[in-house]
């Protein structure tokens, strides 16, 4: 088929209102939405902080000095995304500072993340850090419980991780809060749970979840401060191609792609 000048110029307007019409339909996103996500599959994560990476575990059959954090420092996820931790200092002055155990059974420290998670702790009055045996009552030992914050060099669209609060059998609120690079408030929820010394993986999962990549800084805390804060590894949703975006760009491609054809068609014509 031959195409005249005026000829594709028809075309082009007879098609111009069905183009616009599917640009419409994936038009892109104007406003950020965050949710509550409380399953580690639901999030999706595609990037990971496992606190094992640190180098640092402290052993509770040997302790030692060199094995604790800084309140503040920084890491690397599995991915390359640098982070900072900020864990608040305990306002108790005889806290241990923060750091990495490995929650197994005796003479290992009990919890009720799953057996062999590697486990970021606020801090906890040595008095009362001891290895306890099976059936043994939750000593209640105060701990730091101060909020941890999580600050990331790029924004991502997506963090979670579970958390657990030092206290058996008394049901806690615990909060993930999460900000911008302006630190705009992008959305806070909330959990209730109850932590125990099964080693059951029973610690609530607390996600948050944005449609665009504008997280940057998140928060997690509880209702009880005067217990040590606890979080395993850290799920991470790095930058993706949005589905709305891409569609929006292929369906712009597409019809720039036709306008050339008949283009060419037509100067072979002339």
């Amino acid at each position: 088929m031959i195409f005249s000048g005026s000829h594709v110029f028809n075309l082009s307007v007879k098609y111009l209102s069905a183009i616009t019409a599917v640009i419409t339909v994936f038009q892109l996103p104007v406003q950020a939405a965050t949710f509550l996500v409380n399953e580690r599959a639901a999030l999706r994560g595609n990037d990971e902080v496992d606190w094992v990476s640190l180098g640092k575990v402290f052993n509770p059959s040997a302790p030692s000095f060199s094995a604790f954090l800084p309140n503040s420092f920084s890491t690397t996820s599995q991915g390359g995304l640098r982070l900072n931790v900020d864990i608040a200092p305990a306002t108790n002055p005889g806290f241990t500072p923060p750091f990495v155990f490995q929650t197994l059974p005796p003479p290992g420290i009990r919890t009720n993340f799953a057996q062999g998670d590697y486990i970021l702790f606020g801090g906890i009055d040595p008095s009362g850090f001891r290895p306890l045996s099976p059936g043994s009552p939750d000593p209640r030992t105060p701990g730091n419980g101060g909020p941890f914050t999580i600050s990331f060099d790029k924004p991502v669209f997506g963090v979670g991780t579970q958390i657990a609060v030092d206290i058996s059998n008394q049901q806690v609120e615990t909060f993930i809060t999460a900000f911008d690079k302006v630190n705009n408030l992008l959305g806070t929820f909330s959990v209730l749970s109850t932590s125990s010394l099964a080693l059951d993986n029973s610690a609530v999962f607390l996600g948050i979840r944005s449609d665009t990549p504008n997280i940057s800084r998140l928060v997690f805390s509880s209702t009880a401060p005067q217990f040590g804060l606890a979080i395993n590894r850290v799920s991470i949703v790095v930058l993706v191609p949005e589905p709305t975006y891409t569609l929006g760009i292929l369906v712009f491609g597409v019809s720039g792609a036709i306008w050339k054809l008949r283009q060419r068609k037509t100067r072979q014509v002339g």
